[in-house]
């Protein structure tokens, strides 16, 4: 077992279906989904254990418990009196298009105390934590996220957050040791008028005066910038041909983490981090790459100074 452990808060996983048809009949994919599971497979990848913190519970929680299984995780869970959440998408033309999905019900007081308790501990455990978001916010209040890392980060153990909306403002408040975000995101909460180097640059800035010790914007095709000790990078990515988009913010933040878990600097976590993501694009699965690949891609990261913080 590695010593290098990152605890992942994924509190609402989703069981995902997925048809698609890469010859005369199509296929079936069913798999745990999510944005902490994504995050979770892609760590593993990368050699290090997770424990994984999550509540399932109905039918669908049935079909998904075991899912969450795999290699490498340490899974915790608590029951959800209600079903978890659940996407059916058909990608057998090559794009993505949803046929039916829900996201989950709010969780409820008394769920909401028993996995917190189960975080905080696991986290304190582990010494490195990951805050991964809901399907949908409704699903679970920011004030989880602000009490989580606040308590996480009293106690000594390094905070990640992947949020954005309410639940990123609410993290930010508690303090971050990192913090990821895309620049749709940061668009959509008001953060950067624009995709701009500019603005973004100054969304960076924002986001390290509010409570991030270290700021990752992904940017699609564009290739991220980091914030890292007080100075802006462009992260320079080698082109590689999609396959799908989405998951490569995700395989980022398990980049970094994996390597702040194994007690890296914070520039080769973002040199992973960004590898990581990279590869993820040129797969069907979400939040998987081999570790081989993820290493000779790293060697081609280049980080490019553009600015000195505030």
């Amino acid at each position: 077992m590695s010593d290098a452990r990152v605890m992942v808060f994924a509190p609402a996983p989703q069981l995902t279906v997925t048809i698609e048809q890469q010859h005369e009949l199509p296929e079936l994919h069913v798999h745990p989904g999510g944005q902490g599971i994504w995050q979770t497979r892609m760590i593993t990848s990368l050699g290090a254990e997770v424990i994984l913190c999550a509540a399932v519970g109905g039918e669908v929680g049935r079909v998904l418990k075991p899912l969450l299984d795999f290699k490498g995780v340490t899974l915790r869970t608590i029951p959800r009196e209600t079903g978890s959440g659940w996407y059916v998408h058909d990608r057998r033309d090559g794009r993505r298009r949803s046929l039916a999905e829900i996201a989950g019900a709010p969780f409820t007081r008394h769920e909401l105390d028993e996995l917190y308790n189960l975080a905080l501990a696991e986290g304190l455990r582990a010494g490195i934590a990951i805050l991964s978001g809901p399907a949908h916010p409704s699903v679970i209040r920011p004030d989880v996220y602000r009490r989580l890392a606040a308590d996480l980060r009293a106690n000594g153990c390094k905070v990640i957050a992947d949020l954005c909306g309410d639940h990123l403002k609410a993290v930010l408040s508690a303090g971050l040791n990192v913090v990821k975000v895309s620049h749709e995101e940061l668009i959509a909460d008001g953060l950067s008028a624009d995709d701009s180097e500019k603005n973004l640059t100054n969304a960076l800035l924002k986001l390290h005066d509010d409570g991030a010790e270290a700021a990752l914007v992904s940017r699609a095709g564009m290739g991220a910038l980091a914030l890292i000790n007080e100075e802006i990078y462009r992260v320079g990515t080698p082109k590689l041909t999609p396959t799908d988009g989405r998951g490569a913010g995700d395989s980022m933040t398990a980049g970094v983490a994996a390597v702040l878990a194994r007690g890296g600097e914070m520039s080769e976590a973002v040199r992973t981090g960004a590898a990581a993501g990279a590869l993820n694009v040129t797969r069907h699965g979400l939040g998987t790459g081999h570790l081989d690949a993820v290493q000779v891609l790293t060697e081609r990261i280049r980080l490019t100074p553009i600015k000195k913080a505030r």
